[in-house]
């Protein structure tokens, strides 16, 4: 699994990347996570506001920082979509 979190390095930025940690750790789900702090990289994603969470290049939530619950459910959701995906 592949998790960007896009945005300038804001403390925000860190909060969102720190809450990410923890829910790969507690999942025990093996992700990439990468920093995207280079503008043009974060505007070829469709968000109009940091911090942004972006996993297997699908934005899932842009412009707030979302709790840990909420991160899970994405993660989780992501998961479902990569199981799916190799079924077929």
């Amino acid at each position: 699994m592949d998790i960007k979190v896009l945005g300038p390095g804001c403390s925000r930025c860190r909060q969102v990347e720190q809450t990410i940690r923890e829910v790969i750790t507690d999942l025990a789900v093996e992700a990439r996570i990468e920093e995207v702090r280079d503008i043009k990289k974060i505007m070829s994603y469709p968000l109009l506001a940091t911090p942004g969470i972006v996993i297997n290049e699908e934005l899932v939530c842009s412009g707030r920082v979302p709790n840990k619950a909420e991160v899970t459910t994405f993660v989780v959701n992501a998961l479902d979509k990569e199981e799916r995906f190799r079924r077929t």
